[in-house]
């Protein structure tokens, strides 16, 4: 049988690693990181040993790293030497991922008035199908009118799963309430694990078993659920039941926020229209 080409082995890995680890190092000249020049330069950027001594660590490990040797990576040798490459925050992470290190918890991502007007412009360009932003917490930041009459989604201060738990028309709205409050809470804790250091899903988590019984059954199962696209039946009040296909993406420039997509059942909307949707 043939291998997946597309795992990633160890070798590919290191490769990968150690042409990272070089091109960042060769757009870096000496003065970029306050080092004075010494010596011609065959090739452009810093030398191993400069990235070694900017880094805390010796040349020798540093270029055993580079020549994508298997040696073990601490978290703080990864961040001394993103440091010293003048790493961004995606590189870094990449970085840690090249190693085989988790990256770092990232800061809680917060939408600006700007960032907001464009979310808003994402969900209204997804119209008349439904669909809501939602950041890491599920608290929703913008949505749509259908995602708005057609799913009871507020924008604002509104967290989409308290309210699927805790306001009087969720059960009578989604058809098939008891399914989806399973996936709703599995999405949940898998994205609560993403954090652990983050209490604030801890408090929500409280929060909502304190208010809910149905919530708190469940968070006690441990469920855990993908994100992968399910169907959602809803009647809003004084109206014919709907089916949709339901898509969650996660947007690339803001990984803590997420994008609801519901595709009408028979309609010609489908999951690579919503990725041109992202993409413009």
């Amino acid at each position: 049988m043939a291998k997946d080409s597309t795992v990633c082995s160890p070798k590919r890995q290191r490769e990968a690693l150690r042409h990272f680890l070089r091109s960042r190092r060769a757009r870096l000249s000496p003065d970029d990181v306050g080092l004075l020049a010494t010596g011609r330069r065959h090739t452009p950027g810093l030398r191993r040993e400069e990235v070694a001594v900017i880094a805390g660590v010796s040349a020798s490990w540093y270029t055993w790293l580079e020549q994508g040797r298997d040696i073990k990576v601490s978290d703080g040798v990864l961040n001394a030497i993103s440091q010293a490459l003048r790493l961004d925050d995606t590189e870094r992470a990449h970085l840690y991922r090249l190693a085989g290190v988790n990256p770092p918890q990232s800061v809680p991502a917060t939408a600006g008035q700007t960032e907001t007007s464009r979310l808003q412009l994402i969900v209204d360009g997804w119209l008349p199908a439904p669909a809501f932003v939602v950041d890491r917490y599920w608290n929703t930041l913008a949505a749509n009118q259908a995602a708005r009459s057609a799913l009871g989604v507020g924008a604002g201060d509104q967290n989409y799963l308290a309210a699927f738990f805790t306001e009087p028309t969720a059960r009578a709205r989604y058809l098939d309430w008891d399914k989806l409050a399973t996936r709703l809470v599995g999405q949940f804790r898998v994205q609560a694990a993403r954090f652990p250091e983050d209490p604030r899903f801890d408090r929500i988590a409280r929060q909502l078993c304190g208010t809910d019984h149905a919530f708190a059954d469940l968070w006690a199962r441990h469920e855990t659920c993908d994100t992968a696209m399910t169907s959602v039946r809803v009647r809003p009040p004084g109206e014919e039941s709907m089916r949709f296909e339901h898509l969650i993406l996660a947007l690339l420039e803001n990984a803590d926020l997420r994008l609801m997509l519901y595709m009408p059942r028979g309609a010609h909307i489908s999951a690579e229209a919503g990725l041109r949707l992202v993409a413009s």
